[in-house]
């Protein structure tokens, strides 16, 4: 197995909300486990430039954040989450960059972001890091394929790319009663898979099967993958019941794709099980 280049930095761990689900502790655990493995190999990331965020959101967005202009419980106003949250876009697209370079990476960073729209921080995120990566590859390859893979619906995601013809977004996702409530349809070049609570294994995996012929026949250049956790049957603010071993099985699918492929961390607040999942997912998502 080739060496899997995870993309982290210890900055992400430098900031807390009290007793917000997005913590630090929930990265440090993952980072703590993945890096007694030999065949993950770390990257350090550097802070995307203002003109990347200005390739996805607005000049508005981008200097709310910056000067700290707002007040929002559920996506906090920390300080220095500018250069947080452009870190973590910055470990996108450092991921999207060693996938075409290298086959496949992992970006290991938070905040997370597929729920910003060009317009709009909300949902933990304050940019939309996967977007962002998306976006600058474009300039490179010609068709990219995002997979949404977190319990929560990357509405921000789908709604930066509607229409893109270069772009497909599919995403399989709990809908009914929770955050935030969109993606219970497909449309244009999105196509949603809702779930309902409780989705064992067996239908999650029969869906994504579903998704993936989506993208196989759309035939993308690169596979940009929003990669969540809290479809795991223990996530404290979901109702899925996927197993740890469930992810190794969703990695695999995807590689056999056998296409360039990157995934950037989304959410997964199983502090005790997010490790165990995130590692069984990359040992699937790695497999050559």
């Amino acid at each position: 197995m080739k060496p899997l280049k995870i993309i982290f930095s210890r900055q992400c761990l430098e900031y807390d909300s009290p007793g917000h689900p997005e913590s630090s502790e929930r990265v440090r655990k993952v980072y703590e486990f993945l890096k007694m493995f030999k065949y993950f190999k770390f990257l350090e990331p550097k802070p995307c430039s203002r003109q990347d965020l200005l390739m996805v959101h607005s000049n508005t967005l981008v200097d709310t954040i910056k000067h700290g202009d707002f007040e929002d419980s559920e996506t906090p106003n920390i300080p220095n989450i500018y250069y947080y949250a452009r870190l973590s876009a910055g470990g996108a697209v450092l991921a999207m960059k060693t996938a075409l370079n290298e086959g496949r990476a992992f970006s290991l960073m938070r905040p997370p972001g597929h729920h910003a729209s060009q317009n709009k921080f909300e949902g933990f995120c304050y940019f939309n890091n996967i977007a962002i990566a998306v976006t600058k590859a474009l300039t490179t390859v010609k068709k990219i394929a995002i997979l949404d893979i977190d319990a929560h619906h990357g509405q921000g995601t789908q709604e930066i790319f509607m229409g893109d013809p270069h772009v497909i977004y599919v995403s399989l996702h709990q809908y009914g009663f929770i955050y935030p409530g969109t993606g219970r349809h497909s449309e244009k070049n999105a196509y949603n898979f809702p779930l309902p609570a409780g989705t064992d294994e067996k239908e999650y995996i029969e869906k994504l099967l579903v998704g993936i012929d989506k993208i196989r026949e759309f035939d993308p250049d690169l596979i940009a993958v929003s990669a969540g956790f809290d479809t795991y049957e223990g996530d404290p603010l979901t109702s899925l019941n996927l197993k740890v071993k469930t992810y190794e099985k969703i990695g695999k699918i995807i590689a056999e794709l056998d296409k360039p492929r990157f995934a950037v961390l989304e959410g997964g607040y199983s502090i005790e099980k997010i490790p165990l999942c995130v590692y069984e997912f990359l040992k699937g998502f790695n497999n050559s």
